[in-house]
């Protein structure tokens, strides 16, 4: 698989020279699956390989909740063999093309896991959409996947059995080394502040608190008030956190003035919490995101 990575890796730089997806040509005649965001842009292109031209909606360093697409892109969204996206209201500006795409086999990952509400904030009782934090439910997603992608013309059944089963394997390998590393952090500091809410996988599978998060929703497009500021301040102090942690694919500039503001020393720690980014830039596939941002966890809330 590691071939197919570094392929993946270059094919993910050209196109975000050219605006990232670009669409299928007419020269290739392999299947074409449109993928929504490029998390799982880059599972899906893991288990099929080359067999597939998968495009890739969603640029590096983007946010899923507001990024748009060309109308040609929006195109083969509706010709492709196979549309595949997270579901679960997170892909809220591209939700009318996934809609309009009423003639197109489509697989939404948000369909085959266990999914927990938001238990606060605006979002409560809402679904939460960042499944991905847990490999666990990535799991469930590219078990139930598989069968899906074996009903594409043109694929080889038994390589997209072989791929799924070793890809299955590395994240139970992800799983296990999240386990190992949160285990190191202490009861007392097992607590976590973000710019919004996208930990609760993460929380449930591994025994986190969420002490809050400074935009008090399940999306970036909410905005926080001065009263959820000042609770917020209140928790951290409460809690004495040693770090809070920003998104990537979001702006820190609330997260600085809150850590600031709280009469604690709380150091803020960049996270990739919602997108990848370009190959030299930390996270350019799921596994090393998960990674990344499990070393980053651990030394900020044991340091």
């Amino acid at each position: 698989m590691r071939p197919a990575r570094l392929l993946a890796t270059f094919a993910l730089a050209g196109l975000t020279a050219t605006g990232l997806a670009a669409c299928s040509t007419a020269s290739d005649s392999r299947p074409t699956i449109v993928v929504s965001t490029n998390i799982l842009g880059d599972v899906v292109e893991e288990l099929v390989g080359d067999q597939v031209q998968v495009v890739t909606l969603m640029k590096p360093n983007a946010d899923p909740h507001s990024f748009e697409i060309s109308a040609q892109e929006a195109a083969t969204l509706r010709s492709a063999d196979l549309l595949v996206s997270n579901g679960l209201g997170l892909e809220e500006g591209l939700q009318q093309h996934l809609d309009g795409a009423v003639d197109v086999p489509a697989f939404v990952a948000g369909d085959v896991i266990d999914v927990l509400d938001y238990s606060e904030g605006d979002a409560a009782g809402m679904p939460d959409s960042h499944f991905w934090t847990d490999p666990e439910r990535m799991i469930d997603v590219v078990d139930a996947i598989g069968p899906v992608l074996a009903e594409v013309d043109g694929i080889d059944v038994e390589a997209i059995d072989s791929t799924i089963a070793d890809y299955r394997e590395e994240l139970r390998a992800l799983d296990a080394q999240m386990t190992d590393s949160f285990a190191t952090i202490p009861a007392d500091r097992r607590a976590l502040v973000t710019n919004h809410h996208v930990f609760g996988y993460l929380a449930q599978r591994f025994d986190f608190d969420i002490v809050g998060a400074v935009i008090p929703g399940g999306t970036t497009l909410a905005a926080p008030s001065a009263s959820d500021l000042a609770d917020l301040v209140d928790a951290i102090e409460e809690t004495g956190v040693p770090a809070i942690f920003a998104e990537s694919s979001s702006p820190d500039r609330l997260v600085q003035a809150l850590a600031s503001e709280a009469n604690v020393q709380v150091e803020v720690i960049e996270l990739f919490t919602e997108s990848l980014t370009a190959p030299d830039e930390g996270a350019p596939d799921y596994l090393t995101m998960m990674r990344v941002n499990t070393e980053r966890i651990t030394t900020g809330l044991t340091q």
